[in-house]
């Protein structure tokens, strides 16, 4: 399934356990400004590759963990976290698999939340950083270890209990690294990854 399915898969999704959340209607929010969710996230790369080779890296579930603080009712900034993530990285043009890297992504948001009955929207715009590290690639070849990118968000917060929330999130975030041969530059691989998200939200 490409992104674009994806993207809009996820979309509907989120729709349809808005539009389900009846049972949460009524429950208000608690005053607190502070807001942590945890989610299962599925990682799908875009894998545009201009290096000629056909470089991919494999698409995954992570763990996430992001920290919310509402500046008023609607405006909230987003500190997005995980673990680095280990990919397998290949090429098609050489057969399969050349090696691995692991990334660290991190993303700050400003979000706007919408109010509505029984669930509560949002949408979110922003900036990643990467780091990539443990980079085990053929002899000669190497990466730019640090990539800086947008980031985009739309979700929904379900009220399961004056506190506890149910999340349904995802993100496009814009990951990039230049691919170096002997020295010299070879072309630019972009994961641009698709992050769909469920998770649970606690807000104080």
């Amino acid at each position: 399934m490409n992104n674009n399915k994806l993207l809009k898969l996820a979309l509907v999704a989120a729709c349809a356990l808005a539009s389900g959340a009846t049972m949460a209607q009524g429950v208000q929010d608690a005053n607190g400004p502070w807001l942590v969710r945890a989610r299962a996230v599925n990682l799908g790369s875009a894998n545009k590759d201009s290096t000629g080779l056909g470089l991919s890296i494999n698409d995954k579930v992570i763990p996430e963990v992001d920290v919310s603080y509402f500046f008023t009712k609607n405006i909230a900034a987003e500190l997005v976290l995980t673990v680095p993530q280990k990919h397998d990285v290949r090429a098609s043009t050489l057969g399969g698999k050349i090696g691995t890297l692991k990334h660290l992504p991190p993303s700050l948001l400003l979000q706007y939340h919408f109010d509505a009955p029984g669930f509560k929207p949002y949408v979110g715009a922003g900036l990643n950083y990467t780091r990539f590290s443990s980079v085990h690639l053929p002899a000669g070849v190497g990466i730019d270890k640090s990539s800086w990118g947008a980031a985009l968000q739309a979700g929904v917060d379900i009220p399961l209990s004056r506190n506890l929330y149910l999340n349904v999130d995802v993100k496009k975030v814009y990951i990039q690294t230049d691919v170096f041969a002997g020295g010299v530059k070879a072309g630019t691989f972009k994961v641009d990854p698709v992050l769909f998200g469920i998770g649970l939200g606690y807000r104080f």
